[in-house]
């Protein structure tokens, strides 16, 4: 090998890393599209805050169906400059259980934070004569087969937060599945449904009003939105986590330097008063976790879930 081409060989590398540290001093230096799965209220509150620091606009670009994976696809095909983000839901690590995916939520994005948490109330008609979970167990056990749950679908988080239930209580309930969440909760309230795993914002103005009573919160640690209800950790399910969340996730490959960046505004942003003021106000709890930390919790649930799912035998219509 000449003597020109072992120099090239090690100025190449140097060069790359001096594109990619100046790309990131400049980031952004254009608008930055969030894709979504849904109507994306947490970045339409935090995204002014990184407006204002960045003076660059943030698009929200909405892309429902097919339990998130038309979003994820998207993303994970765009170029890795940290211009195109995901906001990734918990859902996102359900569906890989029931469809066919052309990604890999571990390989193919590098996490930048979990923003928000939610949990969901283990709800029950007032009717049943239950005022605890322990009593609800033991009323279960005494008619199995007798109580029933409801939930926005077969292979809905609703459905598989209701399965571990069930695993982890050795009880039997029966799940009964509907189109819409909204008509789960609707049937729950009416007595029809006896008991429910209702995400938080759609939960309290039905405890609020004395509809439904809330036995227990899903989350490790009591909720702001529902202080007063106990988690099923320290009821005694130990361990017992199955929440709600949105985090950003970057496409694999985007400079570790701007993945940084990123996680450092966003989490400025959400530790804001305002901005914590407003997630509380619709049921979700801010977390601004740390890039390590989230993805850690996508390999978690990614693996929570798939043992969920095998183990009720949980199948989608």
């Amino acid at each position: 090998m000449c003597n020109g081409s072992k120099r090239l060989m090690l100025v190449a590398p140097v060069l790359v890393l001096a594109w990619v540290t100046a790309a990131a001093q400049q980031y952004p230096a254009k608008a930055i599209r969030v894709v979504s799965v849904s109507v994306d209220v947490v970045m339409r509150i935090v995204g002014p805050k990184l407006t204002e620091a960045w003076g660059q606009p943030i698009l929200v670009d909405q892309r429902t169906g097919a339990g998130g994976m038309i979003a994820a696809e998207l993303v994970a095909r765009a170029p890795a400059d940290g211009y195109t983000l995901l906001m990734a839901t918990s859902t996102h690590t359900m569906t890989p259980n029931f469809y066919k995916i052309s990604y890999d939520m571990v390989r193919d994005f590098a996490p930048v934070t979990q923003m928000v948490a939610t949990p969901f109330v283990l709800s029950v008609h007032p009717s049943l004569p239950v005022r605890s979970v322990q009593e609800l167990i033991a009323l279960a056990k005494q008619r199995p087969g007798a109580l029933n749950y409801g939930s926005g679908g077969n292979g809905s988080p609703g459905n598989l937060i209701g399965e571990m239930f069930r695993i982890a209580s050795r009880i039997n309930v029966v799940h009964v599945p509907y189109k819409a969440l909204t008509q789960a909760v609707t049937e729950l309230v009416s007595g029809q449904l006896q008991l429910m795993f209702v995400v938080a914002s759609a939960a309290v103005p039905q405890l609020t009003a004395g509809r439904i009573r809330g036995l227990a919160v899903t989350s490790l640690r009591r909720s702001a939105v529902t202080p007063a209800i106990p988690t099923l950790d320290e009821l005694g399910m130990r361990g017992f986590e199955a929440t709600g969340w949105y985090g950003i996730l970057a496409p694999a490959g985007t400079p570790a330097a701007i993945t940084a960046k990123l996680n450092e505004e966003i989490v400025r942003a959400l530790r804001t008063p305002d901005v914590a003021q407003r997630l509380t106000s619709l049921g979700l709890d801010q977390v601004g976790s740390s890039q390590k930390e989230f993805g850690d919790l996508v390999k978690r649930e990614l693996a929570k879930w798939a043992s969920v799912v095998k183990t009720a035998g949980i199948r989608t219509d």
